[in-house]
């Protein structure tokens, strides 16, 4: 189907007798950051793929991480806060969609938008006890047309803060790269699960599962860009 090149007020409260999960996650992303956190870098990953649809399909179904169906793969699931839903339109530019994640949440703030092409969308609250090991930053959906298809190309940019950075950086791309393939599946299988849509739209949604049943999913590649603040 296709081929490739995210201070309040506490009540005290009685201790439980085991930690529970999200205590024993911000316990852990503070040892790894108070033994390896120093002054952030700038990093960009990008993931490019070739759809078999029109960029109009494709625009009807983009979807944030937060709000896709299913479970996220096992590398996500084990090392990043689980999400749970959002609120809010991703639709109009200044409108801010809230992620909430088991325990914690993200503000993502609309900047622009070119219907059929380009969303983009900038972090401006992020709290999700990760913040001493990496803060995201912003990330756009861009749609062009190529041939009979269309090119998704997925961008995230975030602050990263663990050293040394040849062992950390090659965990943060793999994860970035897992998080944008777990949005493009969720894209495919929205697409191909429409059910009152134009028997075209149809048509094509059917041919892209059937394309990419048979050669066992998709693969696609990253690059990084750096930069220090």
């Amino acid at each position: 189907m296709f081929s490739g090149q995210n201070r309040e007020m506490r009540v005290a409260e009685p201790m439980p007798t085991t930690p529970r999960p999200r205590q024993l996650a911000v316990g852990r992303y503070r040892l790894v950051s108070w033994l390896c956190a120093r002054r952030a870098v700038s990093e960009a990953v990008t993931t490019r793929v070739h759809f078999n649809a029109s960029p109009e399909v494709l625009w009807n179904h983009i979807m944030f991480y937060e709000e896709l169906p299913g479970r996220p793969p096992f590398l996500l699931r084990a090392l990043l806060p689980h999400p749970v839903r959002t609120e809010g339109d991703k639709t109009r530019v200044g409108a801010t969609v809230r992620c909430e994640y088991r325990g914690g949440d993200l503000v993502k703030r609309i900047t622009a938008v070119k219907p059929h092409h380009s969303l983009q969308f900038e972090v401006i609250e992020q709290r999700l006890g990760i913040e001493d090991c990496v803060m995201a930053v912003n990330g756009s959906y861009d749609i062009n047309c190529r041939g009979d298809g269309s090119e998704v190309v997925l961008t995230t940019n975030y602050r990263a803060y663990l050293r040394p950075s040849w062992a950390w950086r090659p965990l943060e791309k793999l994860l970035v790269s897992q998080l944008h393939r777990h949005i493009l599946d969720g894209m495919l299988i929205s697409v191909a699960s429409i059910a009152d849509a134009d028997p075209m739209e149809h048509l094509v949604a059917a041919d892209c599962l059937a394309e990419s049943l048979a050669s066992g999913g998709f693969t696609c590649t990253t690059s990084r860009l750096r930069s220090r603040p």
